[in-house]
């Protein structure tokens, strides 16, 4: 089954019919609440406080009727018109602008206490049309998004990545613009359930954002090879010295072996 971004661009996937339909399922509805709620978990945002939040990607406002039910005042920008007009057609409370992401966040600096993406930033890695260069769509997706934040600000975006260049490149342009945080996997194990959460926070936050369970960019090591760095790490002078005899010892051995057998004598190559 092809994924809807290899399909057409958003604005033009998501027309009058394709928006009904997405916006009336209840299934969709149900996952969506669902993501939403998770996203809010890991923005780990103090409670019985007011926040105003960007929707990032909000489509029709099916993610902005969750933040409005959990008390928030927030903002929603899509390029898909005919999403808008069927949130507009719903009458949900968040405020709705036509934008598209890769050209950038069109609000002024520390705007918003957080963000949130359900289901969009994955549009971004497409060239759509000729000259389109997803990079510095990314790039200036986050540097805009960093600027439209306050400091300490957060932003958890769920998304579908096709592979995992895909996911690098999202993280590394996240990281590039200023962001710090890592990347969380619900289900891991799961091909049907598994689900991707960026969780970043704009600089030094009073609250940390919820981290349970992440996967950093950096890659992980084993076991055997960190402690192999840290012995040497911790050596001293002397025993790197008798470290070093030993391999070229152990090496000139090996050279005297492999000589009987050719019948030559060979250099030790060290």
């Amino acid at each position: 089954m092809s994924r809807p971004e290899e399909l057409a661009p958003p604005e033009v996937f998501y027309n009058d019919t394709e928006s009904f339909k997405y916006t009336s399922s209840t299934r969709v509805q149900h996952i969506q609440a669902k993501m939403t709620l998770r996203a809010l978990e890991l923005l780990n945002l103090e409670p019985d406080t007011p926040h105003f939040i960007l929707d990032l990607g909000c489509g029709s406002g099916l993610s902005g009727e969750i933040l409005t039910e959990e008390g928030y005042n927030w903002v929603g920008l899509d390029i898909s018109p005919s999403m808008l007009a069927t949130g507009l057609d719903r009458d949900v409370e968040g405020d709705l602008f036509l934008a598209d992401l890769g050209n950038g966040v069109p609000f002024r600096a520390g705007t918003f206490d957080a963000a949130i993406s359900i289901s969009a930033i994955q549009w971004l890695c497409n060239a759509d049309t000729a000259g389109v260069d997803p990079k510095k769509r990314l790039l200036t997706f986050f540097n805009t998004l960093y600027a439209s934040l306050k400091r300490g600000g957060k932003f958890v975006a769920q998304f579908y990545p096709m592979n995992d260049s895909q996911t690098e490149s999202i993280m590394g342009a996240a990281k590039v613009a200023g962001f710090g945080g890592g990347l969380v996997i619900d289900d891991p194990e799961s091909k049907r359930h598994k689900k991707y959460y960026l969780v970043l926070t704009a600089g030094m936050s009073d609250r940390q954002i919820n981290l349970a369970g992440a996967e950093m960019d950096a890659p992980q090591q084993t076991d055997r090879k960190m402690n192999k760095k840290l012995k040497r790490k911790l050596e001293n002078k002397k025993e790197f010295i008798n470290r070093k005899k030993e391999t070229m010892r152990r090496r000139g051995k090996k050279v005297a072996e492999d000589s009987k057998f050719t019948g030559r004598k060979r250099r030790p190559r060290f």
